[in-house]
């Protein structure tokens, strides 16, 4: 443990942080929760079961494979909670074993019995009828077989280099002609179904897994030899690394080349069956050559983020939460075009998944369409596959206009994709620059140039999240449209910083910007309400954002704490703050619900004189001096109240609120049925009600915009088909 002391107050650093990776698993133990909590329907718990899975293979492809390099290379510093990266990796193990037997016990013990009862089973072909069996096997013969490769390993063929994430089977057999065992592996193809749907059974509907149909017929693919073991595994590869990039056409090239090398990554986690044991999978320790903290006996079945596919193939809508359909704010209605919206409103709030996603991807199309648009500039950071908002840029850039994007390349985990789509742009004939020297774009920004009346007239949106309209109907955010003139002015001068050699301005007019001044803004803005502080009339901060893990801002805001000013930390995933015993101004929650809350919202109270920000970026030192992040102020008094009523919601949330103790442990929330306190439900139907928009129960009574802690919250008669997934940015 750290020994090195707080100057100010004296305090052990170990009592004022709390380790980044261990509080990433107290996240996704959170997220685990959800598969528990009995308000959930039956197959919103199962997508929780897939989700946690999907973020912890994501927590060891970069977090664990992280420390496991510092310990390689014998790094042994501390985290500003004192612990080495050694014991980090000690512990992450005891706590992803205790999450992982829960993930199972709640999988086999609560879930697939659930599931059952309505009529869905997952069986082994073992378990079905002999004629049953043998349509599964004609389904492999012409389905299954003509997509697999068999992999032998023998002095001819070394040990393959295996996909990451892929379920393997490792096989191990005697051939007609020899005396020795050979070894051979399987991939279980991603480009087939995992969940086999069984014909013929009555009632209900019963499915298979496809690796164990595969393993059901392997004598088709080893025909001729006598098979004497195999079992599934999986392998997770280290995905961390890192990019010099002096030059765009460098830096292209170099994570081009980055990405070819992923799958010769070195495995960091093995997965086996619990009762995985004898020759072959001694064989197979002895191939990987990987310590045995890093492999993990499960109970079964393997990848469970691929469960998502059954909760479509399930079709019970019954056990699904209702539909939110997204609303469209009023002023956009009002107009014919977005231009003209912007212009008669000033500033417009756009909230999704609440709000929805259109009036983005409108003003991009409008804008690629009109004749008096001369220029667009656009960060993009993450987009979707087929992503409208591509499509639109490619239009303008086509129709003549100046379109230049800023590209970042090194998004984690979408860096093919954005270099798919960044050279499409530049066939349409866009500008494309490859993000900045040294850091990551993760701004989100967008500037429209357009002549009206004979003058030059801008228009900007400003967001907390990505231009990704898969992601915008999964996570909560924030942002606005606005012609503000000195704020277009800024995200003007920030696009020539990005695109070109401008220095930044030595102050600017509205925005801040990391890794320029952004820090400097935040700290100033609690220091100040350290300073306005009085026991009568203290200061007050509200702070929501997506991780916090800066060890200077944590310092400050203990600071702030002890100085007497009431802190509130909205904070969904990383917490690296300890509140300590006596802090009782300081309280510390996360929400986890059906939306990932991904906005950036700060509030200070300024004596009074009360200011509001949004933000790309959240109180890590990535984002406050590695990235080019943005945070803008909300000055239009009827947003700012819509943005309070939005913290109020979650500040008073009894169904899914969890705070943060001063033994570093959370609560937990296992609500058995969802009251008026919900918050994501109450800021959809506030924000319902301010687009105009009726809604009435099942009684056609007219709802008020809160309901009684009493009663249940109220359903609607479509499906919900969302995800929830971590990503991270």
């Amino acid at each position: 443990m750290s020994t090195k002391k707080n100057k100010q107050n004296e305090t052990p650093d170990s009592e004022l942080f709390i380790s980044r990776e261990l509080s990433w698993l107290d996240f996704n133990s959170r997220v685990l929760d959800e598969a528990f909590c009995p308000a959930n329907p039956l197959l919103e718990r199962l997508k929780f079961i897939a989700i946690f899975s999907s973020n912890l293979d994501e927590f060891f492809m970069v977090r664990i494979a992280g420390l496991r390099q510092l310990v390689k290379m014998e790094q042994n510093l501390p985290d500003p909670a004192g612990n080495r990266p050694a014991d980090q990796l000690a512990a992450a193990r005891r706590k992803i074993e205790r999450l992982v037997k829960r993930q199972y016990s709640c999988l086999h013990d609560e879930i697939l019995p659930g599931l059952e009862r309505h009529g869905v089973r997952l069986s082994r072909p073992a378990d079905l009828s002999s004629t049953q069996r043998a349509e599964l096997t004609g389904y492999f013969t012409t389905q299954v077989l003509p997509v697999l490769t068999p992999l032998a390993v023998d002095q001819a063929h070394p040990f393959p280099i295996l996909n990451s994430g892929a379920i393997e089977i490792a096989v191990s057999m005697k051939p007609a002609d020899r005396k020795k065992l050979v070894y051979a592996f399987v991939e279980v193809p991603d480009v087939l179904p995992r969940f086999i749907e069984v014909p013929g059974m009555q009632p209900g509907r019963t499915f298979v897994l496809l690796e164990d149909v595969i393993m059901d017929n392997l004598g088709a693919l080893f025909s001729g030899c006598e098979i004497e073991e195999f079992f599934p595994f999986r392998v997770t590869r280290d995905m961390d690394f890192s990019v010099e990039d002096e030059g765009a056409e460098d830096l292209l090239q170099s994570i081009e080349k980055k990405l070819l090398q992923r799958r010769h990554r070195e495995p960091i986690r093995v997965e086996v069956l619990t009762n995985t044991r004898g020759p072959l999978a001694r064989w197979l320790e002895q191939e990987f050559r990987l310590d045995e903290q890093f492999w993990y006996a499960v109970r079964g079945p393997l990848h469970l983020k691929q469960f998502f596919e059954l909760v479509g193939k399930a079709r019970l809508p019954e056990l699904l939460e209702p539909a939110w359909p997204a609303v469209e704010p009023a002023a956009f209605s009002e107009h014919n075009s977005v231009f003209d919206a912007i212009s008669a409103k000033g500033t417009i709030l756009v909230a999704p998944p609440f709000h929805s996603f259109s009036p983005v991807v409108r003003l991009l199309q409008q804008a690629a369409d009109d004749p008096d648009v001369l220029a667009i500039k656009q960060t993009l950071y993450r987009v979707s596959g087929n992503s409208p908002v591509v499509r639109s840029l490619q239009r303008a850039a086509e129709n003549g206009k100046q379109v230049t994007v800023v590209v970042e390349l090194k998004a984690r985990f979408d860096e093919g994709n954005n270099i798919a789509w960044a050279r499409l742009l530049e066939e349409s004939g866009a500008h494309v620059v490859y993000g900045v020297a040294g850091l990551k774009v993760h701004s989100k920004a967008l500037l429209v140039v357009r002549r009206e009346d004979g003058a030059i007239r801008r228009y900007v949106h400003l967001s907390t999240g990505n231009y990704n309209d898969k992601t915008a109907a999964l996570y909560t955010d924030l942002g606005i449209m606005s012609s503000d003139p000195d704020l277009c002015f800024d995200v003007a001068n920030l696009f020539n910083v990005l695109t070109g050699y401008s220095s930044p301005p030595a102050e600017w007019r509205k925005i801040a910007a990391s890794p320029f001044d952004l820090r400097r803004q935040a700290m100033r803005l609690i220091e100040r309400e350290i300073a306005n502080s009085t026991p009568d009339r203290p200061g007050r901060i509200i702070a929501k954002m997506n991780s916090l893990s800066d060890e200077k801002m944590i310092r400050l805001l203990h600071k702030a704490a002890d100085a007497g000013v009431e802190i509130d930390l909205i904070v969904r995933g990383i917490c690296c703050y300890k509140p300590r015993a006596g802090q009782e101004n300081v309280r510390i929650i996360s929400i986890v619900d059906r939306y990932l809350e991904h906005s950036r919202l700060f509030y200070f109270f300024n004596n009074g004189d009360e200011e509001y920000y949004l933000s790309s970026a959240d109180w890590m030192y990535r984002n406050l001096d590695k990235r080019v992040e943005l945070l803008f102020p909300i000055e239009d008094e009827k947003i700012r109240g819509i943005l309070m009523r939005l913290l109020e919601f979650q500040l008073n949330d009894t169904d899914k609120l969890r705070r943060l103790q001063a033994s570093g442990s959370y609560t937990r929330s296992m609500a058995e049925h969802y009251t008026g306190a919900r918050s994501q439900y109450n800021s959809y139907r506030y924000l319902k009600e301010l687009a105009g928009a009726e809604m009435r129960d099942v009684t056609g009574e007219a709802l008020k915009v809160f309901t009684s802690p009493e009663r249940p919250v109220p359903t609607f008669a479509e499906d919900d088909d969302d995800e929830f997934e971590d990503g991270g940015e």
